[in-house]
């Protein structure tokens, strides 16, 4: 803490009031409000979310924590290389509209990896898949939960452990009394709050450089904007080229195979509203996402020819973001408040989201199918939900505390996601596009591309890397540069042996520039050196192309599967595919979901109504068990009569 808490007394209020505003109001409707009664009502929020909410909250979710900290430490030692990851973000918005929602949307799936085990009708791709993802996200969060908590008590003096409490308690608290409704709720709170942080940051740091225009040409004229960087080197940490295809795959993986985002877009009641929530997001995500590098922009114009952290200010590139709040708002009583308790709440709204993620994804590909829970009814199915949401509450504190005491907690949440994002969108890809995938080419591409994905990973670890930061300077500083009160902190050892690196899709490391020794590499240390923005790419294309070899080879005519199951498009083209005609089932278990009768305002049973698509997807069997139909692309006419399930044709187009 670089001042007296006289000082920052009015900052500890601000942050206590601000907390417990963002934390009751979400909850403000459980109690005044209409309660969540169903299963349907926690998980999904039933309509009551609308569709500004819901984008506010997707961008959170797409953009996270390292939108507060880590974008402006990057571009401060490192320069905008990484500022063009979104290009891959923005291709993957429509793709995710054009390949996954209209597959996901019309089948009644509460966990988006139940999708797999209709598809594959295999327990084992299922739950490889749902596994992969608590485990990766369990890590994940224990250090986006630890990160601010760190922050906190460099600058105003917290002690980690206190706020790595209140976080996970008021996490509890959420899963038990809230919903996906009340997460996305907390969501805008932080949001909002922190596009007016990031605005007051840019007009301030405006004011003390002396204009708008230098917030840019500072950064230019010192090597910070360097686009469209070509380099054809796969071992180039990133340039453009791995920073979009790298991010095209892991947004992929994230917005198309993620249950938290996915659980987000089937909260929503059709298809098209979902389509135009998405795309309409996509100018909400470049304007966030841009505005926080322009706050890297602006800090970088103020510390210039004075870097607070090679003047010994500061201990990690990012706490430059907190030191410029504590240093420049000095002046400004509460402001280091609200912006300290706002990285408090993204960390808390980040947690509840994927606590009330995992947990359901725990009861749908878990739980249920255990015999003692056979049979229950909703709301205690809803019960289990929460109470298994709270244990997760309390495993994910337990790894924040870990992360405190061993380092490679850190490391290892971040290999993970780099190493599974792309498995797990491979396996879905040859689900959705691929007709002759079975279950047993889906394991088998999922598990060897898991091993050598890993693998690779780790390996890189054994490779000595040159570590490139741009040069800065310390000049400048004069008795003047930082307010009055400003003094060198002391380090710690948690301090010193913690880095600050914030969110695990982007996993770079915080290490000492030293010079690249000149030698001969070969195999496979020259596999190791390739940069980890292409891991998830390898990922992808190992498991496609495994995953369709050991299909072709071990086809049976037990693996037939109902064709909705499939791509509208992917089904199209196969007709045309040379070979054995395939063979398809019409599955009992696929439920649309419910839909809203326009002139009555009741829900209408999908029973109810007839309409079939172009590609006469709709036939489903009376039979309670599974009968094999036609593929012809309208079905025979049986003896018996047919019945036809409601579905939204936006999902077809």
């Amino acid at each position: 803490m670089a001042r007296s808490f006289m000082d920052l007394i009015w900052d500890y209020a601000v942050f206590v009031v601000f907390i417990i505003f963002s934390t009751l109001y979400p909850l403000w409707g459980r109690f005044f409000g209409k309660k969540e009664k169903t299963k349907a009502d926690y998980v999904f929020g039933l309509g009551t979310i609308s569709m500004g909410a819901m984008m506010l909250s997707i961008a959170r979710g797409t953009l996270g924590v390292r939108s507060v900290l880590g974008y402006p430490s990057e571009l401060f030692y490192r320069g905008s290389a990484m500022w063009e990851t979104l290009y891959g973000m923005v291709t993957a918005y429509p793709l995710v509209c054009f390949i996954f929602i209209p597959v996901y949307f019309n089948l009644g799936v509460t966990s988006v990896y139940q999708y797999l085990d209709l598809r594959f009708n295999s327990r084992l791709v299922r739950c490889l898949a749902s596994g992969t993802y608590i485990v990766r996200s369990l890590l994940n969060l224990g250090v986006t939960v630890y990160t601010p908590t760190v922050a906190m008590n460099t600058v105003i003096g917290i002690p980690y452990w206190a706020s790595l409490i209140g976080i996970s308690a008021i996490s509890i608290g959420f899963n038990l009394l809230g919903g996906l409704k009340a997460a996305i709720t907390a969501d805008v709170i932080q949001s909002v709050t922190m596009i007016l942080i990031s605005v007051g940051i840019i007009v301030q740091s405006m004011i003390t450089v002396g204009g708008f225009d230098k917030i840019f040409t500072i950064p230019a004229e010192n090597g910070r904007l360097n686009f469209f960087n070509f380099t054809g080197d796969a071992t180039v940490r990133v340039d453009t080229t791995s920073a979009w295809l790298g991010q095209l795959f892991m947004s992929l993986s994230i917005f198309g195979c993620q249950q938290n985002f996915v659980q987000r877009y089937l909260s929503m009641s059709t298809f098209k509203e979902v389509r135009r929530t998405l795309m309409s997001n996509i100018p909400v995500v470049i304007a966030l996402f841009c505005l926080a590098w322009i706050v890297g922009m602006g800090v970088y114009s103020v510390y210039a020819v004075c870097d607070p952290m090679k003047a010994g200010y500061t201990n990690k590139m990012d706490e430059i973001l907190p030191f410029f709040v504590e240093d420049k708002f000095a002046y400004l009583p509460g402001v280091l408040g609200i912006f300290m308790a706002s990285l408090f709440n993204g960390a808390l709204s980040l947690n509840v989201s994927n606590i009330n993620s995992l947990a359901t994804v725990t009861w749908e590909d878990f739980l249920s199918h255990l015999p003692r829970y056979k049979g229950i009814g909703d709301k205690q199915q809803l019960n289990v939900i929460k109470f298994v949401g709270s244990i997760y509450g309390v495993i994910v504190m337990g790894v924040g505390f870990s992360v405190g005491l061993l380092s490679g907690v850190i490391e290892s949440s971040m290999l993970m996601t780099s190493a599974t994002s792309g498995p797990l969108l491979g396996v879905f890809l040859l689900a959705m596009l691929v007709p002759i995938a079975n279950w047993k080419g889906a394991a088998c591409g999922m598990i060897v591309s898991h091993i050598l994905t890993l693998w690779i990973t780790f390996g890189s670890l054994t490779v000595s890397k040159e570590v490139v930061l741009l040069p800065t300077t310390i000049e400048g500083c004069t008795n003047d540069t930082f307010s009055a009160g400003i003094t060198k902190p002391t380090k710690s050892w948690l301090l010193a042996n913690t880095p600050l690196e914030v969110e695990s899709e982007f996993p770079y490391f915080d290490t000492t520039t030293h010079s690249p020794v000149e030698r001969t590499v070969g195999f496979p240390e020259n596999l190791y050196s390739v940069s980890y923005m292409y891991y998830s790419l390898i990922g992808t294309f190992l498991t496609v192309v495994i995953g369709t070899l050991v299909s072709a080879l071990t086809s049976h005519t037990d693996d037939a599967y109902d064709r909705k199951l499939l791509h509208p498009i992917a089904y199209y083209c196969s007709k045309f595919f040379p070979g054995k005609e395939r063979r398809y089932i019409s599955n009992p278990d696929i439920r649309p979901k419910d839909v809203e009768s326009p002139d009555s305002g009741t829900k209408k049973s999908p029973l109810e109504e007839l309409e079939r698509d172009n590609l006469g997807f709709d036939t489903v069997s009376e039979q309670s068990g599974v009968t094999v139909v036609s593929v012809d692309p309208l079905p025979p006419k049986l003896d018996r009569p047919e019945v036809y399930r409601k579905h939204d044709p936006e999902a077809d187009r």
